[in-house]
């Protein structure tokens, strides 16, 4: 799906997201109109999802991360995620297979309110139980460059 050309073109934008088109064709050593086309299939394709900034939640005062399964009612799938989605602290949901239905990754601003956040998020009926389990310290971050040099071989 991707090629040097792109593994290349996606490195220098996710190290420097405000290069722009232009510099980018210059550092890369080819013609402005590539990058740009490049840059439009791999977002047609869904490869590039955003060019949105990363924020780090502790950089906004959520210096806790935490991960909760939920067992939730057959079928409130649709309910439930429209509950989670309306709770600002609950940064992503997952189908899963093995304990719980969904898992969520959570952040709170310290435990008091990690104890808050859980409070919201059980406050729904169709979620029959939950354990949640803090993340103490991060060892790998979120990383996609490895995986992209990978799928260009």
């Amino acid at each position: 799906m991707t090629d040097l050309l792109d593994t290349r073109i996606i490195e220098l934008f996710m190290h420097e997201p405000r290069v722009g088109v232009l510099e980018a064709s210059r550092r890369l050593g080819v013609a402005r109109a590539t990058v740009q086309s490049r840059l439009d299939k791999l977002m047609t394709a869904g490869v590039i999802s955003s060019l949105a900034p990363s924020i780090d939640p502790a950089a906004l005062g959520y210096r806790v991360t935490a991960f909760a399964f939920l067992d939730i009612r057959q079928g409130a799938r649709e309910s439930v995620a429209a509950h989670l989605d309306r709770i600002p602290e609950v940064l992503e949901v997952h189908t899963i297979t093995g304990q719980g239905d969904l898992l969520c990754r959570i952040v709170a601003r310290d435990n008091d309110d990690l104890q808050r956040v859980i409070d919201d998020l059980v406050g729904d009926d169709d979620i029959v139980r939950t354990s949640t389990v803090i993340a103490l310290s991060t060892v790998v971050g979120p990383r996609i460059l490895p995986l992209v040099r990978s799928a260009a071989g």
